[in-house]
């Protein structure tokens, strides 16, 4: 079973590999002096708004004859990417100096149209032979003024390409403004402006295997490795703390519970149980809401699995900075063909819990996740559609999602939820169910579920709070991201951090003699994607300079996805946690 189960993983990695088409074997090209090399204009948008991009020629830029689009992967589609011949020809080895693309008029409106991307702090983005090259449009001139209507609007009108090479390959491009050759776009009137641009090639000894490094290392420098590092070390000292705290208390309460109960059993057999043992006919009654129940742990459970396999591609290497779109078509694939792990585990869990409707339960396992983020694609992707954002999907990729989702993601469910349901597993309580509920005691407060996911929440949350913010600055921002070994440190830790709180918080609601710990334990341990959210209001906030309706609904809406998601994945580890602790309290005890 165990070999069958590896064989599997690995045929799942080798498939997400081969639709990922890493672009390091790819772009391998080799070129000879005077060889046009490839360069790709792809997107214009401003600075401070990641998810705001429009086509380079949305802009009144200088167009080469015929535009061609890049033919792209699903994942470069769905990040936004769209790829079209750019106007500069920078052959191989080809020196060029203040080359002219076109002379052209701008009209009032194009002005305009400038003006008001220079004021956006607009940046442009290319690919030239796979290599990403950035720069700014303009500049806006606030020297010695305060008044806004003052400020003087430029537009860089000349470009300078510094590329570098070693024998017949390129292995690196940079390129820079320059700031003397302006044009003025402050005033509503037409302009003549000559776009410019030079190329000047340099030889370097960096080989081709390791041009992409440059980009790696700017998040891993000494100080970011630094933080990373006590980042690492200050959750790693506050969770042995305070999971030794718990461990301690916990095991010291219940080797006294497990002795006072032996020497209860032992003194008088009709003494009045109290405690956690009291309710031990009731400890194992099926939760209210059981398909439901079973559809969250099965969803949970598969996006654990493909929070695992993401994990495992990238400390592969896979997602090297700027592998356009891997990620994007890594979660797709995975997502899909994982699917039979939720209808597996949802499906044979609904029938351990007696439950009959299978059918339904699948339905609910399958719409679980996929519902509320089909529901926030069609808003945002409306709201793309609305800007004319490159965000806003093709009818063509949207056929592509829906032809996956119903040829591959719905199959496996399908076949995952026969075989949970013909698995006809019995669940193992150790102790059997009265006929009758027992009435729960009135409980303070504090023991109610809010406050209870509050405590459950903030212990998870403070552990990974700090690389929050990197992974935030890298999907919201313009950072590069590539130190995944110390994510999935983070990741264990938190995933150590949920199991363990969910446990002591659910022993101490048995102890008080609150049998209803199934749902509880699940919200417990989901509990820390709320904090999750609640961190996104205060990046937003306090830490991005993001703006606009478009940029704040992709925000808010995606990141809504992102918390739900951890919240089924996180609620499915803290109940598999409780659950195991629960089966082992009672088996430790005679509890007929």
């Amino acid at each position: 079973m165990a070999r069958g189960g590896g064989g599997w993983h690995v045929m799942v990695l080798l498939l997400v590999c081969t639709a990922i088409r890493v672009r390091s074997d790819a772009s391998d090209h080799k070129y000879k002096i005077g060889d046009a090399v490839p360069l790709y204009a792809n997107k214009v948008g401003p600075f401070h708004n990641p998810s705001e991009t429009y086509r380079y020629f949305d802009l009144p830029f200088c167009s080469p004859g015929d535009v061609k689009d890049k033919s792209e992967a699903l994942g470069e589609v769905l990040n936004g990417d769209r790829l079209v011949s750019a106007p500069y020809k920078l052959d191989f080895l080809v020196d060029k100096e203040s080359e002219v693309i076109c002379k052209k008029k701008l009209s009032v409106k194009e002005v305009a149209e400038f003006r008001s991307a220079v004021a956006k702090d607009y940046y442009f983005q290319m690919y030239y032979d796979d290599l990403p090259i950035w720069g700014f449009l303009g500049k806006v001139d606030k020297e010695g003024k305060t008044d806004p209507s003052e400020y003087k609007y430029y537009l860089f009108k000349h470009l300078h390409f510094e590329i570098f090479y070693n024998k017949d390959r390129v292995i690196e491009i940079n390129a820079r403004t320059d700031p003397n050759a302006l044009v003025d776009l402050t005033e509503d009137k037409e302009v003549d402006v000559d776009f410019m641009y030079s190329a000047k090639w340099k030889e370097t000894n960096i080989a081709f295997e390791k041009r992409m490094e440059k980009y790696s290392h700017s998040s891993s420098l000494p100080r970011h490795l630094e933080i990373h590092w006590f980042s690492i070390i200050n959750s790693c000292v506050t969770v042995l703390l305070l999971t030794g705290f718990l461990a301690t208390i916990l095991m010291r309460v219940l080797k006294n519970d497990f002795v006072k109960y032996a020497h209860d059993e032992e003194a008088a057999d009709d003494q009045e149980e109290t405690g956690w043992k009291y309710i031990h006919g009731d400890v194992f009654r099926f939760p209210k809401h059981k398909s439901l129940f079973a559809a969250a742990l099965g969803s949970g459970t598969q996006l654990f699995t493909l929070a695992t396999f993401i994990f495992l591609l990238a400390l592969v290497g896979v997602f090297y900075p700027y592998n356009r779109g891997a990620l994007f078509t890594a979660l797709v694939v995975i997502y899909a063909l994982t699917s039979g792990i939720a209808g597996y585990t949802a499906a044979s869990f609904y029938g351990q819990l007696e439950g009959t409707n299978w059918v339904r339960n699948l339905l609910l396992t399958g719409g679980l996740f996929c519902g509320p983020l089909f529901l926030t694609f069609c808003f945002l992707n409306t709201v793309a559609i609305a800007y004319h954002a490159t965000a806003a999907l093709p009818f063509g990729t949207i056929v592509v999602i829906f032809l996956i989702w119903a040829l591959v993601t719905s199959p496996l469910l399908v076949l995952g939820g026969i075989a949970g349901k013909n698995s006809k597993a019995e669940f193992q309580a150790p102790c059997r169910t009265t006929k009758y509920p027992r009435e729960i005691p009135p409980l303070p407060w504090y023991r109610g579920t809010l406050p209870q996911m509050a405590m459950a929440g903030f212990l998870p949350f403070s552990a990974i709070y700090i690389e929050l913010y990197y992974i935030f600055a890298s999907v919201w921002g313009h950072r590069i991201y590539t130190i995944y070994s110390i994510l999935f440190i983070v990741f264990i830790i938190l995933l150590i951090v949920t199991a363990f709180i969910t446990v002591a918080l659910t022993y101490f609601q048995l102890a008080a003699e609150d049998h209803e710990w199934w749902w509880r334990s699940f919200l417990c341990g989901g509990s820390t994607g709320l904090f999750i959210y609640g961190y996104c209001l205060y990046y937003y906030y306090a830490r991005s300079d993001m703006s606009g309706f478009m940029q704040t609904s992709f925000f808010f809406g995606y990141m809504a996805c992102v918390c739900y998601a951890f919240f089924l994945m996180l609620g499915a580890v803290g109940f598999r946690a409780a659950l195991f602790f629960v089966r082992h309290i009672y088996r430790s005890i005679k509890c007929e």
